[in-house]
């Protein structure tokens, strides 16, 4: 790790700017666009919820809340002014776009190709235009897929793509590794997937089914066979699967420890089978006190600190109550200048850039 290092950007690999013009009406089930568009009403729900004693779900509902009010933003412009701010001048971020719409629903009010569109309008802003590192989004279902990739990538100048396997497709899908995969390679776009339990779900792929296709041991086989694809898998393995591993893994069950996301990763980067596989820590940070020390342990392995992302799932942790800039700066607190500046800027830009080629 080169402590002179002289650029001191933060790269925050994982931000969404979306706003409910991008969800379906109809997303997670019919009439709840109309809760979610009412946060007075969701709140009001929440009172009655804790006046019948059921304070947790109380806490729940009004972290929801919190969220659905961000998701109401005009623009993203104004949601991404909301993170920034929490940030030092001149931190980049990571876009990340999503297409529920593919996943079974109804249409949204925006489509992706506008959503795109008005992602890269906003790359074109001259206060944001070096800030912003726009991916697109791709789902197989989507018959236009391909044509919008390069669209997004030939026209608009998009530096990645985003994958998010939960909506209903396996990560070896035809298309991912007829097409996607290697039109990534050639434009030398990294791929960030959704890899947690938790999150959005495709309409007819719901529990267990619907989970798996976003595991890591998903992902394993297409690492293995596109090894120059560089493909982070966000959120460590997720929230539930880190909570599995605090409370402990059985030494007496010969598969517990790979079926764990978490120790999963952690093998998977820690031997060196997977050499442009990476992941980020967005949002499983957020819950710090727990998580922290652990985080802080695996940094120690020297090949897992060089795979290791920052990212924080913005807006999402709306409904968390640490701020993005209290996680960051405990963060950094917690981990020293050294290892944070290596998964906030030198991780980051290997994964975004790819391997630096000798100059002529």
């Amino acid at each position: 790790m080169n402590k002179k290092a002289t650029d001191q950007t933060i790269y925050n690999c994982h931000i969404h700017l979306f706003t409910f013009d991008n969800v379906p009406r109809n997303f997670p089930v019919p009439g709840i666009g109309f809760i979610r568009s009412r946060p007075k009403l969701i709140r009001f729900i929440r009172r009655v919820v804790k006046f019948f004693g059921g304070h947790e779900t109380a806490d729940q509902i009004e972290r929801l809340a919190r969220m659905a009010a961000e998701g109401r933003s005009a623009t993203p412009e104004r949601i991404f002014n909301n993170v920034a701010k929490q940030y030092p001048k001149g931190t980049k971020f990571v876009v990340l776009p999503m297409d529920i719409h593919s996943g079974g629903y109804g249409a949204p009010k925006q489509d992706l190709e506008g959503q795109h569109d008005a992602l890269w309008q906003l790359t074109q802003d001259g206060a944001y235009k070096d800030l912003l590192i726009p991916f697109a989004k791709v789902h197989p279902n989507n018959p236009n897929a391909m044509t919008e990739l390069r669209r997004c990538v030939e026209d608009k100048g998009f530096k990645g793509v985003k994958l998010y396997p939960r909506l209903g497709y396996a990560p070896t899908d035809d298309l991912l590794r007829n097409e996607v995969y290697p039109y990534c390679i050639k434009h030398n776009l990294p791929v960030l997937s959704h890899c947690s339990r938790g999150g959005v779900f495709g309409r007819y792929h719901r529990g267990e089914v619907g989970q798996m296709l976003g595991s890591p041991q998903a992902f394993f086989p297409v690492a293995k066979e596109f090894p120059e694809l560089r493909i982070c898998l966000a959120h460590f393995g997720g929230s539930q699967e880190w909570d599995d591993y605090v409370r402990g893994i059985n030494p007496f069950d010969a598969d517990a420890r790979k079926n764990n996301w978490v120790t999963a990763i952690y093998d998977a980067l820690k031997s060196g089978d997977y050499p442009n596989l990476y992941t980020d820590i967005s949002y499983t940070v957020f819950d710090f006190e727990e998580n922290m020390p652990f985080l802080s342990v695996f940094l120690e392995n020297e090949a897992v600190c060089k795979k290791v992302l920052f990212g924080s799932d913005y807006y999402m942790t709306k409904q968390e109550d640490l701020s993005e800039r209290a996680v960051s700066m405990r963060l950094r607190n917690a981990l020293g200048r050294e290892k944070f500046w290596q998964i906030a800027n030198a991780n980051p830009k290997a994964w975004l850039e790819g391997p630096s080629k000798p100059k002529t």
